[in-house]
């Protein structure tokens, strides 16, 4: 039954990969809870400081400092105009099995790169993650820095490190703009990918009546050290969000793998037991018509 012994190598074949694809998802479902409490901490303190900020601001006050430097616009309203310089910053996973995940975010920093270098705009890209890194190389673009230490726990320092010099690269009129490409988490089965311009900062809008802060020493100081901190904070919730969208994607993808891997099992074992049983069948009529045979 040569039939039925390459049925029965596949159906262990693909149990195995079953129980991997199980194990990915449960692993991916635990540290997706851990990613989501790191997003659900991030986000008050991004809102507090854009409150903050948003009533400080004023557009006299605004002229004193470089990070509030508002581009010429080209002939789109949200690119830089032409011969001006860009930064994009790219968040990817070190690992795959997350579905369309990693090409999704790169598919997304290609658009915004091509339509920089369309508007006659200077750029360089900094990739975070081997998935992007690896493209990039694999395409021959040539990539301004890379990281592929920062994993799936990020920190506040972490943010700090991919923004600073290019925030000095910026207060210098190095560069004219500064993007991040990442994954907006909403939930697990929603991680679109997002083009966010982080600098020059865009001047938060007022949501309700003022506060009456009582500020010390005074208002322009305190933005002196707000605005990088708000920089910072943008590109470090940037990475926990895409984080707990690369956990999402992945436990999805991981999910929908074993489902498949439990179907064909279901096949195989339906086609092995046809199979057998036809064996079976046909073993009985040989063995009933040899003793027809010999007590003829």
């Amino acid at each position: 039954m040569a039939q039925g012994r390459e049925l029965k190598g596949r159906i262990k074949s693909i149990e195995g990969t079953r129980k991997i694809t199980r194990s990915m998802e449960m692993v991916a479902t635990s540290k997706l809870k851990r990613a989501q409490d790191r997003v659900v901490a991030a986000r008050p303190y991004a809102r507090a400081l854009e409150a903050v900020i948003a009533d400080l601001y004023s557009p006299e006050l605004a002229e004193r400092f470089p990070l509030l430097r508002q581009p010429e616009h080209g002939a789109q309203d949200d690119l830089p105009k032409s011969g001006s310089r860009a930064a994009v910053i790219l968040l990817t996973s070190n690992q795959g099995l997350a579905g369309a995940f990693n090409s999704n975010l790169i598919k997304e920093a290609r658009s915004l790169l091509a339509r920089l270098t369309a508007g006659g705009v200077q750029t360089e890209i900094h990739v975070v993650g081997r998935k992007g890194t690896g493209f990039f190389r694999y395409v021959g673009t040539p990539v301004a820095t890379s990281r592929v230490d920062i994993g799936d726990k990020p920190l506040a320092e972490h943010g700090s490190q991919l923004v600073d010099d290019l925030m000095t690269d910026f207060i210098d009129k190095k560069l004219d703009a500064v993007y991040v490409v990442y994954a907006k988490y909403n939930s697990p089965l929603s991680t679109p990918p997002v083009a966010e311009r982080v600098l020059p900062v865009t001047p938060p809008v007022r949501e309700g009546p003022v506060r009456d802060y009582l500020l010390f020493p005074n208002a322009e100081q305190i933005l002196t050290v707000l605005l990088p901190l708000y920089v910072r904070n943008a590109v470090y919730r940037a990475l926990v969000e895409t984080v707990a969208g690369e956990q999402g994607a992945r436990r999805t993808a991981m999910k929908a793998a074993t489902d498949n891997a439990g179907d064909i099992l279901n096949d195989l074992r339906r086609t092995y037991n046809r199979a057998r049983q036809a064996q079976i069948t046909q073993e009985i009529a040989e063995i009933v018509g040899g003793a027809e045979a010999l007590s003829g």
